[in-house]
């Protein structure tokens, strides 16, 4: 019982995160804070997801099937958004939009 209501509270948690995360996708202005509040978002989101199945399943195979999957993502998820957000900003230079250039990119 104690089992289930914690899991629960993790995965709602994990809910709640996935939807502020969508809404600051549709709310904020240009495409580096959108890939920002996604990138936080969704990384703690599916952290909080992920624990509550793992809490919810107890300690097994599948458990540590989760636990690298949550690995792969706390690894893949950074790394895409910081490639997006240097494609976007490389994008931002070639049309002249006022940013300056960094030599060390």
């Amino acid at each position: 019982m104690i089992k289930t209501i914690i899991a629960g509270i993790f995965i709602f948690g994990g809910l709640f995160f996935f939807m502020v995360g969508t809404l600051g996708i549709l709310r904020f202005p240009d495409v580096f804070t959108r890939i920002h509040s996604a990138a936080k978002c969704d990384t703690l989101g599916a952290l909080l997801s992920l624990m509550g199945l793992i809490i919810f399943n107890g300690f097994n195979w599948t458990a540590l099937k989760l636990i690298l999957v949550l690995i792969f993502i706390w690894i893949t998820n950074p790394t895409a958004t910081h490639l997006i957000g240097k494609a976007e900003y490389l994008r931002t230079l070639d049309e002249g939009a006022g940013i300056n250039k960094d030599e060390n990119i």
